[in-house]
């Protein structure tokens, strides 16, 4: 009798193929990932074929200035190529400078223009001649005088007619120019003193200051009673932009200014430091005073960084523009004016002339 295995294969009927069967049917099978698509080698070896038109046209610079240099072979030959590279090298310094000017001319055009012109000042009086009551029980009116102070910019530029005539305010507008700004915009503060014998130490003072509510005006007006010649002192504060200080008398000597921005006399006094050698050779931090500074900043040694707060109790506030005026008395209606012109700087817009500057220097905005 033969004995039969107990795992034998069925056979199938119709001549099929037999199937097997695996040892753990239903299981997951441990160990094995799924297929996964990896990209190829070459995409993962291959970078992106694109360049922007800048990089081509450096490279395109660097290889035409590689193609103009002579091996060194056919210098030992030709000794004249010497001056072909003496060239080549000028011509690089040349593009250098050419490439800091345009960038210094880049920055300069950011930052506002300073011109400087002319205010005219005009200081006028009048007189109001007073009345007596003409019937009993009506009331007169007593003598008053009126004071004005007044100003506008003159127009610089010529008339078309080629003429000079600098001084002449024009009349024609020009959409070009900046809005026309107020009298009272140029100053931080105005104070008219009248003669204290007069009108008493409490009313002998009119005051006008600059404040962040400040409305502008085209002028100030005075009114006070009085039938005769009245002496005024009108003293005018500037409103520098940016602020300007007055320098003490030793610092102003030291320096050669009188009247400066912080940041300018800062610089003037580095140029000082560094034309006399005064910085420590071991600690550059530290600057080592000469007589001269000695007796401005009272110390023989200081750090460069102290330099801003030594400078505080050394800048004052500038002084004021003093004007004097009398007030004439005289029994008509006549206008008295006198004027005064001062130089100012202010600081317009540069748009068109920028363009056109970088459109002939062939500089592009960015």
């Amino acid at each position: 009798m033969h004995r039969t295995n107990a795992t034998s294969t069925p056979s199938m009927a119709n001549g099929s193929t037999p199937m097997r069967y695996a040892a753990n049917v239903g299981t997951p099978q441990h160990g094995r990932r799924s297929f996964v698509a990896q990209p190829s080698v070459a995409s993962t070896m291959l970078p992106p074929q694109h360049t922007t038109r800048g990089q081509v046209q450096t490279r395109g610079k660097k290889r035409r200035f590689a193609d103009k240099l002579i091996p060194s072979q056919v210098r030992e030959l030709v000794p004249e190529s010497q001056a072909y590279m003496d060239l080549l090298a000028f011509e690089q310094k040349l593009d250098a400078t050419i490439t800091r000017k345009r960038l210094d001319i880049q920055e300069a055009l950011k930052r506002p223009l300073k011109v400087k012109r002319r205010l005219r000042i005009y200081i006028s009086h009048t007189f109001i001649a007073g009345k007596e009551p003409e019937r009993e029980g009506e009331e007169g009116t007593v003598p008053m005088w009126e004071l004005r102070v007044e100003g506008r910019l003159l127009d610089e530029t010529p008339s078309g007619g080629g003429g000079t005539n600098a001084n002449v305010v024009s009349t024609v507008p020009n959409r070009s120019q900046p809005p026309k700004r107020k009298f009272s915009s140029f100053f931080k503060s105005l104070v008219i003193e009248l003669d204290k014998d007069i009108y008493g130490p409490d009313n002998h003072l009119v005051e006008w200051h600059r404040t962040p509510q400040t409305n502008e005006t085209d002028g100030f007006q005075v009114k006070r009673p009085g039938d005769r010649n009245v002496k005024c002192t009108i003293l005018l504060l500037l409103d520098y932009q940016p602020m300007k200080f007055k320098l003490h008398p030793r610092l102003a000597k030291l320096l050669g200014m009188a009247t400066e921005t912080r940041p300018k006399i800062i610089e003037a006094l580095w140029q000082y430091i560094k034309t006399h050698k005064l910085q420590d050779a071991v600690d550059r931090d530290n600057i080592n005073c000469d007589s001269y500074l000695e007796q401005v900043f009272g110390c023989k040694r200081m750090r460069f960084m102290e330099i801003p707060q030594r400078l505080q109790s050394l800048l004052h506030q500038p002084d004021p523009l003093v004007l004097t005026h009398t007030i004439q008395y005289n029994e008509g209606s006549e206008k008295n004016t006198a004027c005064y012109d001062i130089g100012i700087y202010i600081y317009q817009k540069v748009q068109q002339k920028r363009a056109e500057l970088e459109s002939t220097l062939g500089v592009k905005n960015n």
